[in-house]
């Protein structure tokens, strides 16, 4: 999957899923209707979408996760650096940083991940 991308209306379907799955397609839909106000039919398109996108998979009544919610989003910002920085994580840092300071909690965690090479603080 190369578009690391989700529409708000997907956004919060994927959500619903990465807090509740594995569940069923039937409870899926309860939720669905409950939460979001969709029809039957809605949901299983926006499913099938997001199944195809790699994302999630739905086999024999049960939709389960393929891609975790913190995986995706950091596939996401891979691609926000790629395509808007050419690549560059300092470029992508530097105007970040031009427009919201960073605390010094914020700085310190950086420079561990930095000095740990990388990953989460």
């Amino acid at each position: 999957m190369d578009d690391w991308k989700l529409g708000a209306v997907e956004s919060r379907f994927a959500d619903i899923l990465w807090q509740r799955a594995p569940l069923s397609s039937g409870e899926l839909v309860k939720i669905c209707e409950r939460e979001l106000s969709w029809k039957k039919s809605t949901t299983y398109t926006v499913l099938k979408k997001l199944c195809e996108r790699g994302l999630f998979q739905n086999k024999d009544g049960l939709v389960s996760v393929c891609i975790g919610r913190e995986e995706f989003y950091a596939r996401q910002s891979e691609q926000v650096v790629e395509e808007s920085f050419d690549g560059s994580l300092p470029a992508f840092v530097a105007a970040f940083t031009r427009r919201k300071k960073l605390s010094e909690e914020e700085v310190a965690a950086i420079l561990q991940m930095i000095e740990g090479g990388g990953g989460e603080g």
